[in-house]
Formats: C-alpha cells, structure tokens, sequence
C-alpha cells in the first residue's frame, strides 16, 4: 500500500494544502487593507466527509465566463462568506488585527499538521525497521 492511499496521511496532505491556500488569501487580505471597497474573504475548514474525499476536488465557482480561474488554476477549497465586518467609510473591511490573528492561528495550526505528518512517517519506518 502506498503512502499516498492511507487516509491519516491523505487528510493531513490535505489539511496542510488547505493551510498554505488560506496564508495566501489572509495576505490578501492584508495587502489591500487600504484599497477601498475591498472586502476580507476567508476559507471554510475543509470537510473529510467519505463522498467528498472519494477523488472529487473543490474549487472555486465561477459565477461569470468573463472571470479568470487564476495563475494556478484556482483553488480546491470553499470561501468562507460569513461577513460581520465594519467597513470603513473608503468601504474597506479589512481588520489589521483580526487578519494578523488568523495568520498566526494559521501558522500553528499548519505547524501542528506537518509535525503529525512527520511523527506518521516515521512511525511507518520504525514499523518497516528502517530507522
């Protein structure tokens, strides 16, 4: 069985994958903290549900033929829309704080995720004798 097949392995490969889609959109975010009219967007925790981890990828609707799908192809996730921020009178929601919040959430969360990666891994070579 390759590594790639193991489910713990397969979530975390995608729980980290949806960790460096977020840091990119929270830079985003904080790169037009001045830009008026700008508002902050937000990526939903992936789900791990067994029908939607059976090969379907997310990605990112587009509600227009006009739209350009990005450098990358887009993004496999979810948007977050809830809402709930003040918008300043340029019309910018971007909260400095609550972003910088995020990113450091973010980071550790993503930190946690590779060090599980990482102990998996080597719980398989110590199983196999290869330490």
């Amino acid at each position: 069985m390759a590594i790639s097949e193991i489910p713990l392995f397969t979530m975390l490969r995608t729980r980290m994958h949806w960790h460096q889609e977020r840091q990119r959109v929270l830079a985003e975010n904080v790169a037009n903290a001045d830009t008026p009219r700008f508002q902050p967007r937000d990526l939903a925790p992936p789900s791990f549900d067994r029908g939607r981890m059976a090969g379907q990828e997310l990605s990112l609707a587009r509600t227009s033929p006009a739209h350009l799908a990005g450098a990358s192809g887009g993004t496999r996730f979810q948007l977050d829309r809830n809402g709930g921020f003040e918008a300043r009178p340029s019309g910018n929601a971007v909260s400095l704080e609550d972003e910088m919040m995020k990113v450091a959430t973010n980071q550790m969360d993503y930190q946690a995720a590779t060090s599980l990666y990482a102990r998996g891994l080597g719980m398989l070579k110590t199983a196999i004798g290869r330490r």
